[in-house]
Order: C-alpha cells, then sequence, then structure tokens
C-alpha cells in the first residue's frame, strides 16, 4: 500500500482540483444527511474506492461511467 505524502511537519499534504459547479450541487444534494462532511471528503472517498482497484470488469467499467454520467460527466 502506498504511503499519503507528507510534508516536514508529518501531515498529509493537500492540493486543488476544479469541478463544474453544477456537479458540485449534484455532490452536495447527494451527501446531505449521509454523515459525509465534505464535497471533498466524499470525491476523496470515491476516487480512493475507484483507484484501489487496479483492473475492472467490462461490469464494472459500465457501472462507473453510469455514476459518472449521473454526476454530470458524458
Amino acid at each position: 500500500m502506498k504511503q499519503s505524502k507528507k510534508g516536514v511537519d508529518n501531515k498529509i499534504e493537500y492540493g486543488t482540483i476544479s469541478l463544474p459547479l453544477p456537479l458540485i450541487d449534484k455532490i452536495k444534494k447527494k451527501i446531505k444527511g449521509t454523515g459525509m462532511p465534505s464535497v471533498s471528503s466524499y470525491v476523496s472517498f470515491v476516487l480512493r474506492q475507484v483507484l484501489s482497484s487496479d483492473k475492472f470488469d467490462e461490469k464494472e467499467v459500465r457501472e462507473i461511467k453510469k455514476k459518472l454520467k449521473a454526476l454530470g460527466y458524458d
């Protein structure tokens, strides 16, 4: 398992990404009432899940594409 990149004070360093505002709004609606604290936390969670598997079968690829399309990506 890869270690997270840590700075001099041993804290995880973060970067910034931009998302379309309509996508952010969809994520906010999706996580409302779930206990997920923020859009950033949700996106990190989803990306960790997607990246945790090296290979996807055809069904998984279709599901991922379907989920991305539902979030506003074509």
